[in-house]
């Protein structure tokens, strides 16, 4: 087993995630799975993951051009988007739990009027079965209509076509064939690991580990399969040793060669989001750069140390600090916050007003001071 440096797997981390900038289509296929989230500060994760890897790219791009491109959303190990090709290899995906009868009979009927209707909206739907509310996953008060939607979107039944502000439209999927044998249900398993290690590689062990069995989520009636997936995945990924833990990545990357940023980048400032590939995996992100990162949307304001939304600040392969930023009058307002001292050299200055001019474009605001 090759042994490697921290420094290297940093360095190897950061190339391969911050590619050259390409088109959306491409993109989206080297990401493999792109997070999504609902909050807007100053726009919602998906945008601001995309707009260090698509050229030219604005906030919103995604959503206006959804319908034509080769993506579905839909759960994965979080809720997202995903090749067409991978989604399909979920499915038909069983329920983590069945319905009883009232929600069956709920269920057919809201099948029989999306076929009826082709694409419907939610509150077309609403308002023709008027089924109240009903206590969601998190304790709150939400539409019936809404969960029935979710759930048949979960089971493969219903598909999202299309947002209109925000708000998901869906027509009904084909029928599904039934995966009959043991050798596609492996193949299909070993796919969508790969898929999970494209998109958050380097990964150590114990993160492979949480990764592959979170996709129980995504395939619930294949999880009693995934530890044998998780062990086959071990035996075939790139893998090295680093003081005695060890790391996969892709079986076709080479890990060693990827020890320098581009020099595209190695002057770069970037303002990460919460659920980028280089931020996801918290464990790994102190491990690289010695400090813990925390998601604060929901924490009570007085127990933030980082702020609400507060974005990774990236400088050349170390993240040292992280932004808060804002729109407020159509310009664009920035609160730095730094793990040790803020970086006292032009080179860094110049880098993080390139940044923020980046940022303003894609967000289409005025100007604003960091």
């Amino acid at each position: 087993m090759r042994e490697l440096s921290l420094a290297q797997l940093r360095a190897f981390a950061v190339a391969r995630s911050l590619f050259a900038p390409t088109t959306l289509t491409r993109a989206l296929h080297k990401i493999g799975f792109l997070q999504a989230d609902p909050i807007r500060a100053p726009a919602r994760a998906q945008d601001l993951i995309l707009r260090h890897r698509v050229k030219h790219y604005r906030a919103g791009d995604l959503e206006r051009r959804y319908a034509r491109l080769p993506i579905e959303e839909d759960f994965f190990i979080n809720y997202g988007f995903l090749a067409r090709g991978s989604y399909a290899l979920m499915q038909p995906r069983a329920a983590l739990r069945p319905w009883d009868r009232t929600h069956q009979k709920r269920a057919t009927q809201l099948m029989a009027y999306v076929r009826e209707h082709g694409v419907v909206h939610p509150r077309a739907v609403e308002a023709y079965f008027a089924l109240g509310n009903v206590t969601n996953y998190w304790g709150g008060s939400s539409s019936a209509t809404t969960h029935l939607l979710d759930a048949l979107q979960y089971r493969g039944l219903l598909r999202v076509v299309r947002r209109e502000q925000g708000i998901r439209l869906y027509a009904a999927q084909p029928a599904w064939t039934r995966v009959a044998s043991a050798s596609e249900r492996k193949q299909r398993l070993d796919a969508l690991v790969d898929v999970l290690v494209t998109a958050y590689a380097p990964l150590p062990k114990a993160s492979l580990h949480q990764l592959v069995l979170r996709l129980r989520y995504a395939v619930p009636q294949w999880r009693a399969q995934l530890p044998a997936a998780l062990a086959r995945a071990k035996e075939r990924l790139g893998h090295a040793r680093l003081a005695g833990g060890d790391w996969y990545w892709p079986a076709d990357e080479q890990a060693h060669k990827a020890v320098h940023l581009r020099e595209a980048n190695a002057e770069r400032v970037r303002l990460l989001a919460p659920f980028d590939p280089l931020v996801w995996d918290r464990r790994r992100f102190e491990l690289f750069w010695g400090w813990a990162y925390r998601f604060e949307a929901y924490t009570p304001e007085s127990k933030r140390k980082l702020g609400y939304y507060a974005l990774p600040l990236l400088w050349r392969d170390h993240v040292i600090g992280w932004a808060n930023v804002s729109l407020r009058g159509g310009a664009l307002e920035t609160s730095l916050g730094f793990t040790q001292a803020r970086p006292n050299e032009p080179a860094f200055e110049r880098a993080l007003e390139a940044e923020l001019a980046h940022l303003r474009a894609f967000l289409g605001s005025g100007s604003g001071e960091a």
